[in-house]
């Protein structure tokens, strides 16, 4: 996937052909993972939506190929919060490699008390980053398979003003529910960046790519019934936000681009071209923080420990 002189302008619109390639989309059954999925289908894709809840999942495949017809969309059991589980959903995808998986699934808390997972993990930080941390592991024979298989995480705008504290990475002593979920995904983040700089020292063709989606709401998103249905009145109140903001359907942009466009490359970050709010997906400079690979490097060793895997035994 090497950028050619002749390759034309990004047209979120129009984009390229994937026929061949398959793609796992985490979350694949709503909001931002939604589009992501339906959008890719459209490029003749095969798209595997993984998600925890089978009849969210039946609606949105349903939707999809109402949407794209010959759509080549199917789902499998994923439940990022039961780390166990992920070796049993990787063999559930049955393919001989996997061309790119868009970590996108995640769970937000909006009030307290602070919930785990059944492993015993803060939930936001254990879905959001452990599951993908331990995902990416069971998928790296699938990804090295491929010519040029790509991990692209969706992070989110509001890591951006977060630092990790990485002697609390469970919010045990200071659980502040925004604050924790900004955290997961800023987690999410330094692991992607993290992952490229690793991919790279062992001489792999996979590359990690980081996005974020800019702000992005429901009331700005174009209905999926039943996927998602917006309202004349949710339509009405939300139009002075779209000078700032935007749907969930351009929202899948960055990710979109970043699984498809071959001048994108490992080690970068995307997002929305305005103010990394609203607008088609561009390149922009890694977060001076997220740059910091000391912090990386000690959150990577604790994610193998939280995990009990070892994904840089897997890399080369």
């Amino acid at each position: 996937m090497s950028p050619t002189s002749s390759t034309p302008p990004w047209n979120v619109l129009r984009l390229p052909g994937a026929d061949g390639r398959v793609v796992l989309v985490t979350g694949g059954n709503a909001g931002i993972g939604y589009f992501v999925a339906e959008q890719l289908s459209a490029t003749g894709a095969t798209v595997v939506l993984g998600s925890r809840d089978p009849a969210k999942a039946e609606a949105a495949t349903a939707s999809i190929r109402a949407r794209v017809p010959g759509a080549r969309v199917r789902a499998v059991p994923l439940d990022l919060a039961r780390l166990p589980s992920l070796e049993t959903t990787v063999d559930s995808l049955e393919v001989a490699r996997l061309d790119a998986v868009v970590h996108n699934a995640g769970v937000a808390l909006d009030d307290p008390p602070r919930k785990e997972t059944g492993d015993g993990h803060e939930l936001m930080f254990g879905t959001n980053h452990l599951g993908h941390f331990a995902l990416t592991h069971w998928l790296m024979p699938l990804l090295s398979a491929a010519p040029a298989a790509r991990v692209v995480t969706v992070g989110s705008f509001a890591a951006k003003s977060e630092r990790l504290d990485l002697d609390d990475l469970q919010s045990r002593k200071d659980y502040q529910p925004k604050r924790t979920y900004g955290r997961s995904k800023l987690a999410q983040m330094y692991f992607g960046v993290e992952l490229d700089r690793r991919l790279r020292a062992a001489g792999s063709t996979v590359a990690s790519v980081v996005v974020h989606p800019g702000g992005a709401l429901d009331s700005l998103t174009p209905s999926r019934p039943p996927v998602h249905v917006r309202t004349a009145g949710a339509r009405l109140s939300a139009a002075p936000a779209a000078l700032l903001v935007q749907g969930k359907d351009a929202g899948a942009w960055p990710a979109v681009r970043a699984v498809l466009d071959p001048a994108v490359r490992g080690g970068q970050l995307w997002g929305p071209r305005v103010f990394g709010l609203r607008g088609e997906p561009r390149r922009e400079p890694v977060w001076r923080h997220l740059a910091d690979a000391s912090v990386a490097a000690r959150l990577w060793d604790e994610s193998c420990a939280l995990t009990g895997t070892d994904l840089g035994a897997v890399l080369g």
